[in-house]
């Protein structure tokens, strides 16, 4: 009856045991409702994906930062976003990341403009185009600059979310909203990158521990500049380590003194400095309502 929709179980056969997909296929011979047929292969591909992926990634620290952040601000079930400008939090992943690497600095010697010092590709599509569209500006920036200018690449978003797709993280999907109009939304497939992720947050934060690693410190950062943390942490806990929270957005706790993470912080930081002057831009820019 709704035997369409099995080509992808023949396809990955050799994930999937015999016994498991003729039991999964007896099922939905029952199956009247098409949105059931859907769940069911959401559940056949988190099967077939996980298996593929759970010796990949081990550690939260295989996310590049603009993952993490997409991961806090996904919704697992709907795959719909969640957080206050998100994308000028990814864009401050992008420089955060990019400053890690070593492909751009911040030049104390001209104002504290961003330089780029390693024009090589970096071998990830996203952090290579922000790196061409530093090298290609007409004239040097500050790192708030750059968070506003690279918070509007076109998709940025849907970019970071694809990167999450590719990696069997969440699915990419559309969906129709009133019948009408088509959105896409990425749910979550493979749980277990972003609950790793979320325990080694909770680990940081909640412990009285001083050598912090960078990136959990530029994560905590960025996610508290979005307004994320609530997906992680209650109020209460916010509320009692609030002052544990500026000391990782200070650097103060991080493992290394290197420049680059200190700078790469700084980024982050940046991303909740900039907040009111991007809100006020966005609402003097729109149109009055009658």
């Amino acid at each position: 009856m709704l035997r369409f929709i099995f080509l992808p179980v023949s396809e990955c056969r050799q994930n999937i045991t015999k016994p498991m997909v003729a039991l999964i296929r007896h099922f939905c011979d029952c199956l009247v409702a098409g949105g059931l047929a859907i769940l069911l292969y959401r559940f056949i591909l988190q099967t077939t994906i996980t298996r593929q992926k759970s010796q990949m990634m081990t550690t939260p620290n295989d996310l590049t930062l603009y993952e993490a952040i997409m991961l806090l601000a996904l919704r697992e079930e709907q795959g719909t976003m969640s957080g206050a400008y998100v994308e000028y939090a990814t864009a401050g992943a992008l420089l955060a990341e990019l400053l890690l690497q070593g492909h751009i600095k911040v030049d104390s010697d001209n104002k504290d403009k961003v330089a780029v010092v390693d024009s090589s590709a970096t071998g990830d599509a996203l952090l290579d185009e922000a790196l061409q569209t530093i090298l290609e500006a007409k004239r040097p920036l500050t790192l708030d600059d750059w968070v506003q200018e690279l918070g509007t690449i076109k998709d940025l978003k849907h970019k970071v979310a694809a990167a999450l797709a590719n990696d069997g993280i969440v699915a990419a999907e559309k969906e129709k909203v009133l019948w009408l109009f088509e959105r896409r939304v990425y749910p979550e497939i493979n749980p277990e990158p972003e609950q790793r992720l979320r325990d080694e947050l909770r680990d940081v934060v909640l412990s009285n521990e001083e050598a912090i690693e960078p990136r959990t410190a530029i994560t905590v950062a960025l996610a508290n500049s979005a307004h994320l943390l609530p997906q992680v942490f209650s109020k209460q806990e916010l509320k009692d380590r609030k002052e544990r929270i500026k000391q990782l957005e200070k650097g103060e706790l991080i493992s290394t003194a290197a420049k680059e993470a200190v700078a790469a912080i700084e980024a982050a930081v940046m991303v909740a400095a900039i907040m009111p002057a991007i809100t006020v831009a966005a609402t003097t820019s729109s149109p009055s309502s009658c």
